[in-house]
Parts: C-alpha cells; structure tokens; sequence
C-alpha cells in the first residue's frame, strides 16, 4: 500500500509551489511599486490554489482506486460485490469521485487534461483573465487502452452549469492493461465526443469537454457496438390540445369563424377551437412566437406574423404567413427578409375584396408597409413612429387609408402612387393621452380610438379631428374597442368592465369582469348575442353583454416548469413562476382546479398513490397538496434555492427532492403521502442537481447535475454507491435522467450539455421523449443508447421545452413551455 501511495506522490510536481513560497519579490521589504506587489500576490494565490486543487485531485483518485480494488478483491474471492460505501469523509472541500472524474469544489483555474499532450484552455471568461498551462510532465497519465485526445473549445459560461473539471488520472478500470493493445472506437462530433472502452463495459461522452462515463448492463457489455445505427421509433407524435392563450401582450388576436371555431394564437401555435364540439385544430407553419393575427373579409384566409428567433440551425427571420383556416395549407409567406425583430400589427383591407395587407414590424422606426399579399408585392412602406405602435387597420370604405395608433399618436396614412402619405390626428382642445390603445370604425365611417386616460374619441370621416369624446368611459387605459354588426360599440379595458353604446354614443349595459380573469385585452363578436373576450391573465371567456362569462380557454401567466402526471388517472399539474398549481383533465381537457401559493413554484411529483402531489418551489419550500381537494398537507423547507426534482419512491415510502444546493434531501412518507420525516440529505455532487430517478425496489436512486455528473444512492442511509458492478443492473422504474447509458443517444451534435431540458420514458420502455432549448419535442426509440440517435421531431412551443412526460396509459404525452407559457398534449399514433 505504502508503494501505491509512493508511486502517486511521482505524478504531481509541487516545485512551481515551492518556489513561489520561497519568493520575496511582493514582500514589503521589496522594490516594487505596491500594484505590482498585488498583481504578483494574486498570481501567486492563483497558482497556490491550482496546485493545491490538483493535490486533492490525487488524492481523490487515490481513494477511488482503492475502493476498486478492494471490490474487486472482494469479488475474486467469490464473496460477491462489496456492499456500496460512502467516499472518505477526509477529502476537503468534497472534490467528488465520479466515473474516472474529478469535480474541484470551485472552477478557479483550468488544469490540463491528463488524457492528452496538451492542456485544455477555457475561454468562457474576458481576455484579461489568467490562463496557468502546467507542462507535460507535471501530470502523466495511467496506463489505459481508452484512447482520448485533446480537448479545445469555448466554455458558453451558461449559468445551468458552469463548472470546469480537473482531469481524473484515469478511468474507472484498474489500469493493468497495455497501450499496445488496439483503440477502441471514437466518434468526433464538433464539441461532442463519444469514446466506447469494450473491456470496462462502458461509454464515456464528452459534453463541453468534460467526460461523462456510461456503464452499460452486464449483458450488453459482450454485443453492444458503437457503431451500430439505431431507428426510428415506429410511433410518431400529432399535436392533440394546447392549453393556454397569450393575452398579456398581445391586441387583436381573438375572432369567431363562419365554422363555429374561435382562433386565437400560443406560442407558435395557431389554435381553431370548436368550443361546442370540443375540438382543436392547429396551424403549425410559424418557428417562433407568433404576435399578430388578422382574419380577411372571407373568413376563410388568415394571416399571422412571427417574431425573430433562433433554432440550432441559426437565425429564424421574422415573417407574415398568409393561410387557408379550412385546409390549414400554407398560401404566401411576406417579408423575410425585410421585416425586423417581429411583427407587431396586422390587417386586412376591406373595400377591394381584401386584396391588400396591412403591417406593421417591431424595428426602431416601427415601419409600416402595404403589401398585395396574393402576388407577394411590397406596394409601399413608411418608417411609422420611434414609439411602440398598438394597431393598424385599414378603412372599412377606402382600402388607400390606413389607421395607426400608439405611444403619444394617431395617424391617418393615405396610399397614393406607391407613397404613404400621413395626417397627424390634431387632438386640439381635448388632452392628449400618453397612448392611444386601440382603433375601430363607425358604420360611416367615422374612426373611434380609446386612449390611455380612459376616454373614448371619435374622429369624422375623412378627417384628423375630434367629432365626438365619450370621457372617461373607462376607469383606466381602454384596451379594446369592438363594432357589433347591430351598430353597437363594445369596449374593455383595465378596470375589467365592458360597456356597451349605442350609435348616439350613450351607454347601454355594464359588465364587470371578475377580478380572477384580469383586465380585457380584446372582444371579438360570438354567434348571436355572445361575445368573446381575450384577458390579460389568458383566458378566452364566453358570455353575453347581459350574463355572466364563462372561461373556454385559460392558462399559465408566467414561465411553466413543473409538471407531474397522475399514476392511474388521465390527470397531471402543471405549476410554473405565476405561483399558480393546476391540475388538468387529459380527455376532457378541462382544469379541474387551481391553486394560488405564496411562491414561484419549479418542480411537481405525485405520489405513486394518487392521493397527494408534492410541489417544489423556488426558494427551498415544498409543500404537499391533496389532489382531490387541493387542500395543503403540509409544508416544509430544506435550503432556500429552488428545488427542481420532486420525486416519490415507486413503493410511496420515500421522496427525493433535488435542491440548487446541490443537496439531494430524502424523506420518509407515511400515511399515503400525508406524514413525512426527513431521512438525511445525500451530499457529493459538486454542482446542483437537475434529475432524479428511483430502481423499480425503491433502494437506490441516481441523479444527474449541472456539471454532468452521474452518482448513485442508497436512499434509506443517504450513502453514494461507488460500486460499479452494484450500479450497472439496476432496473429504473422511469427514466427521467437526460445522462446516462440507455439515453445518451438524444444529446445532438455540438451540444454544449445544457439544451436538453427534460426526458422521459414510456411506460412501455419502447419510447423516449425529450424536450429541448429550441422549442422542440423530439421522440426516440428507447433504449436511445447509440451515438447520434434518430428522432421525431415536432415544433409548437417557442421557448425552451422545460418539461415532458407520458400520461397514464402510454397514449399521450405533455410538454411544457418556459416562456411561452403554453401546455400542449400530443397523441402517440
């Protein structure tokens, strides 16, 4: 033993240490001018902690291949796998041991890799920071026949996990093979890299240079080939439901068809929703956030504009996409190319059969352009205003004027010879409001606004002049204006009222809107008496201007992570930044309830029972919900960051919580998931943790964390299983963990380790869904354990896709949107 410790001590060269201790240059008894002494002290510190990192480094290494051998001493006396122990509690700052790795407590310098003749050279920080390149001979690296190379790329320094790894002396195999013997198989793949070491029985990927080893169940280690092309799932995904409107800040974006079917806008989504049949459709054409819609004359032909975006193919231009809402195909596409940033109003004319389209783009100069979209011509364009633009739209009886309004201005634009022509509207004696929020038309033509003081004005045809002022029709800002065909004005706003008046401009009937549903954003006119209102909180509502208005569509407010489905039930909840916990029903596609908190809320686990569902917030609270009756079960806290893995033991006695803190806290459950005491907390990973998942049996969990790691537990005791060999058969109940053997074919090419978000196994074990930072859903065969799997892939969401999950049943899945807000279920066919 004294040997093994002798011979390490040869690996690592303190001279530089040393040398640096013996220095006197920054002493105060130097030369040297006082910034120069600190400039040199820093240097020093930074060098002294390298070394003493890399002092630790093999130390850690030391007392990880002592644990191998002793297993495998245990193992060549046939007394069986020794039983999983935890690390030696001596090691400072946890350095944690893991998969031939080893995690400094705190990335303050780069060292070289081990694995390579050269260092490894991080760039994630300025150009004036520091680099330390140690020489060749400082580390050098046990023997092994796992070929490995030189790693050099640009750290994104994304906060998801922005740690930078020593290199380990070597793989978790006992070093007693020669490098004489043939490489194994490496796969390059930009900033990926996958090497296959067939003898130790794993595969070991590289995510922003960082190793990550995957050991594979006994049974695979003989026929499993790198090589090998794995296929597509035989199953493929439909787009069932989208929950959620987007109202907050959108105008206009809410109209009844001649079919029956309200459209309305989420995420990159275009949803017709039958609400008597209870049936969606879904125009899927648009990348990105889609802001602005406009339905022509004909009520057939619809028109979209999308913001900018990007994919992990590039940049994703802004554009108009004019289609039919009966076959759902895709007629024109305006403006790629020429718009900028996104789009921010739309319009139809209405005189010359709609033969011209109105818009207005989310540049500095707001630029306003008229197109004939049917043969994709630009007739004209005008920089429209410096300030935010809220509506356009077109006379109803002269298609060469167009009306815009927005911050601190009106304009009436007259199209003459390709020209736009602007009149400024003169508020003369009347006060001039800081925005004018909306605009409709008069039977005759007249232009009525309302404004941001409340008021509502009408404006003469033909004319830039006030005819008429409603004052202070409102109590606040006047959101939308709607025009009834019976010739009466329907308008909302902040103080959640709609009014009605009639055509001498006097009012008719009052509505409050309950405070629930938040302001009115816009009205559209239903079937008959009815009315559709689009509120800021998003909800579509249904009423009448007499009764009481019902919610047809609702959604979340803020960013969406948590999501958790029933175990035998077509339920799940979702929770998100809004503070708000909703449980949904999948086949009725109603919400059963809602449930306010005091706090962001991040993640969601049911238990396997049914009973309760566990909710994890942002600042170290959880609490337990029942599901039937939302009534709260008990509340606790462990750490104050959030918690983003809530997960109960297959058997219902245990629930893990995986905190920012990188702690992982165990809890015993009793009573059906209504009495819990804390068990322990598991401590070892060096950066917070991002997955978990429990063994079929309930006695070993593993996790995932932000710098890659892997680690195994035994729950019960809250001790890490260093045990390969007691590890690599464990069967998994779910499969949530984006790291690991059966999945790492989902990571793409030149992934940086942080754009898949969420993953999850059918129930089956034939399937794998992912969600990713582009807004994609991608489905894989499972087991996804091949380089550069095939998948599915399907747009909808506009924001990173924080979540995914299989129903009950393995015939749907759920995913969620971060920003986007939206929930979408999809039909496995």
């Amino acid at each position: 033993m004294e040997d093994g410790f002798s011979s390490y001590s040869s690996l690592y060269d303190t001279s530089s240490l040393l040398q640096f201790c013996n220095d006197d240059s920054a002493s105060a008894a130097s030369s040297m001018e006082v910034t120069d002494r600190v400039a040199s002290l820093e240097q020093r510190v930074q060098l002294q902690e390298d070394e003493i990192q890399l002092l630790k480094s093999a130390l850690a290494d030391v007392v990880r291949r002592l644990n191998v051998s002793e297993e495998q001493q245990a193992m060549g006396s046939r007394r069986g796998p020794t039983k999983a122990r935890p690390m030696i509690a001596t090691l400072p700052l946890r350095p944690t041991v893991n998969n031939g790795t080893i995690l400094p407590k705190k990335g303050s310098g780069t060292l070289p890799s081990p694995s390579g003749p050269g260092s490894r050279k991080d760039t994630s920080t300025a150009a004036s920071k520091r680099f330390l390149y140690l020489p060749l001979s400082t580390v050098r690296r046990a023997n092994s026949n796992e070929h490995m190379g030189t790693l050099t790329r640009k750290d994104s320094g994304d906060s998801k996990g922005n740690r930078t790894r020593a290199g380990s002396t070597g793989s978790n195999s006992s070093g007693k093979r020669s490098d004489s013997k043939q490489r194994d198989p490496v796969f390059n793949a930009g900033m990926k890299r996958v090497t296959h070491c067939k003898e130790e029985g794993y595969v070991k990927m590289y995510l922003k240079g960082r190793p990550v080893t995957m050991h594979m169940p006994k049974e695979q280690v003989d026929s499993y080939c790198l090589e090998a092309r794995a296929d597509l799932p035989g199953n493929k995904l439909k787009l069932d439901w989208v929950y959620g409107y987007r109202g907050r800040d959108c105008r206009s974006n809410l109209y009844l068809l001649p079919t029956g079917e309200t459209v309305y806008f989420i995420a990159s989504v275009v949803v017709l929703f039958n609400v008597d049949e209870q049936l969606q459709r879904h125009y899927t054409g648009h990348t990105d956030d889609i802001k602005c819609l406009a339905v022509h004359p004909d009520k057939i032909t619809i028109a979209t504009g999308q913001v900018a975006g990007t994919s992990s193919d590039g940049k994703l231009a802004p554009h108009v996409r004019v289609w039919d809402s009966v076959s759902l195909n895709t007629l024109h596409v305006l403006g790629a190319g020429f718009f900028d940033r996104a789009l921010v109003c739309l319009a139809f004319s209405k005189s010359n059969g709609g033969n011209t389209l109105c818009v207005v783009d989310d540049s500095n100069d707001h630029v306003l352009s008229v197109w004939e979209w049917q043969r994709e011509d630009r007739l004209a364009e005008v920089k429209c205003s410096n300030e935010s633009v809220f509506a356009a739209d077109f006379h109803p009886t002269d298609s060469n004027i167009v009306v815009t309004c927005g911050k601190s201005h009106l304009y009436f634009w007259h199209l003459e010879k390709g020209m736009l022509v602007k009149k400024q509207g003169l508020f003369e004696k009347q006060e001039k409001p800081k925005f004018v929020l909306c605009v409709t038309f008069a039977e005759n033509g007249d232009a009525i606004t309302g404004d941001s003081s409340g008021n509502i004005l009408v404006w003469g045809k033909g004319t830039n002049r006030i005819s008429h002022v409603i004052q202070a029709a409102h109590e606040g800002s006047i959101f939308a204006l709607c025009m009834l065909r019976n010739g009466t004005l329907v308008s909302g706003g902040k103080d959640r009222r709609l009014i009605s008046w009639d055509g001498s401009y006097r009012q008719i009937q009052t509505v409050e809107v309950p405070e629930l549903f938040g302001p009115i954003r816009t009205i559209a006119e239903g079937r008959g008496e009815t009315v559709l209102i689009g509120t800021t909180k998003h909800f579509v509502l249904q009423g009448s201007l007499d009764g009481d208005f019902m919610p047809i569509t609702q959604g979340h407010t803020d960013e969406l992570w948590g999501l958790a489905v029933h175990p035998w039930k077509p339920q799940f909840v979702t929770c998100g930044y809004d503070r708000q916990v909703c449980l949904w029903d999948s086949s009725s596609h109603q919400l059963i309830w809602t449930k306010s908190m005091e706090d962001a809320a991040q993640s969601a686990g049911f238990h396997p029972s049914g009973a309760v569902v566990a909710i994890g917030t942002q600042n170290g609270r959880w609490l337990v919900l029942d599901s039937e009756s939302k009534d709260l079960v008990t509340v606790h806290t462990d750490g104050n960051e959030q918690l983003s893995a809530m997960h109960y033991g297959p058997d219902g006695n245990f629930l893990g919580i995986g905190s920012h803190d990188n702690y992982i806290y165990i809890y015993a459950v009793a009573e059906n998931g209504r009495k819990y005491s804390r068990v322990g907390k598991c401590s070892g990973h060096s950066s917070f943790i991002t997955h978990l998942d429990w063994s079929v049996d309930s006695q070993y969990l593993v996790s995932n964390s932000g710098d890659y790691e892997i680690l195994y537990w035994i729950p019960s005791v809250c001790k890490q299983v260093v045990s390969v060999e007691s590890t690599r058969d464990i069967e998994w109940a779910t499969h949530t963990c984006t790291l690991g053997f059966q999945v790492f074919g989902l990571w793409p090419d030149g992934s940086d380790g942080t754009d898949v978000n969420a993953a999850c196994r059918s129930g089956d074990k034939s399937l794998l869904v992912t969600g990713d930072d582009f807004g994609k859903v991608h489905l894989f065969s499972y087991p996804c354990s091949q380089f550069r799997a095939p998948s599915h892939v399907y747009g909808g969401h506009s924001s990173h896709v924080t979540n995914v999950t299989f129903l009950h049943g393995d015939g749907c899945l759920v995913s969620t949107g971060g920003k986007d807000m939206s929930v979408m279920q999809w039909r496995i066919v």
